[in-house]
């Protein structure tokens, strides 16, 4: 991998790990892009990058941790439902999933379908939880579940942790917020596991690469976090279900088609 495909994948990573639009999948379809071969080394580098983008939020969120503690118990509840299916899934994933681009692009598309499905229905739907203090237990562990399907390469962790929110009753606003503190723990216990599991892969030719690319994500996601919590105050997330059905058939048809 050169330092430029690094920072590619650290642009696109820092973009996209808060949207609703899958950051695996996106660095899986650039990497095909790029012709960078599908190895461990990419799929633990794609992976231990996302740190960046965790401590950005982490940055950016440091007071709320600080001085709103309540909201510490909802997700340490919803990271253990999360965190028992990604570690038992783990080996299937790495092996089968990631780094598949024709899985990640039927995601892409069907999770873009259901994103149109489920905002008609939330239509319908009025907010019961306006702020972070009013996660109860019971909606954080739902979340928890809801999320550990994005262990899917294209189904997107924010996604799925934003829409089961809201859809048991958080506004737009505190499930995107709440979908942002989950990503701490369970992004730091991901990249730690594969880390741990990628030991064989890593040597000091991973090192240059993963600095610059997490460096990348890092101030990536710091402007993509304040610029998505301002759109998701006035708007719902059509954009993104059209642009990933549009994504899925466009790559479909111009790439793996071919």
């Amino acid at each position: 991998m050169t330092l430029i495909q690094a920072i590619i994948l650290g642009i696109v990573e820092g973009i996209t790990e808060f949207l609703p639009i899958s950051s695996t999948g996106h660095m899986i379809l650039v990497s095909t892009l790029l012709r960078i071969p599908q190895t461990e080394f990419l799929k633990t580098f794609e992976i231990v990058i996302q740190l960046g983008a965790i401590i950005a939020v982490g940055f950016l969120y440091i007071k709320t941790l600080l001085t709103k503690r309540v909201v510490w118990f909802p997700l340490i509840a919803a990271f253990i439902p999360t965190s028992i299916i990604g570690f038992i899934m783990y080996k299937f994933v790495k092996q089968f999933l990631l780094g598949n681009s024709m899985i990640t692009v039927i995601a892409l598309g069907l999770g873009g379908i259901a994103f149109y499905a489920i905002e008609q229905i939330l239509k319908r739907h009025t907010p019961k939880a306006t702020t972070l203090e009013k996660i109860t237990i019971p909606q954080a562990i739902l979340i928890g579940v809801g999320q550990s399907v994005s262990i899917i390469p294209g189904v997107s962790r924010a996604a799925a942790s934003i829409f089961t929110g809201m859809l048991i009753g958080l506004s737009r606003q505190t499930a995107v917020e709440f979908s942002f503190l989950l990503a701490i723990p369970i992004m730091i216990a991901a990249s730690s596991l594969d880390i741990i599991k990628s030991k064989p892969f890593i040597d000091k030719a991973f090192i240059l690469p993963v600095i610059i690319g997490t460096l990348v994500a890092f101030v990536t996601a710091m402007v993509t976090v304040k610029l998505f919590l301002k759109y998701v105050q006035s708007h719902t997330f059509f954009p993104f279900a059209i642009y990933r059905i549009f994504l899925a058939i466009g790559f479909w048809y111009f790439i793996l088609r071919s």
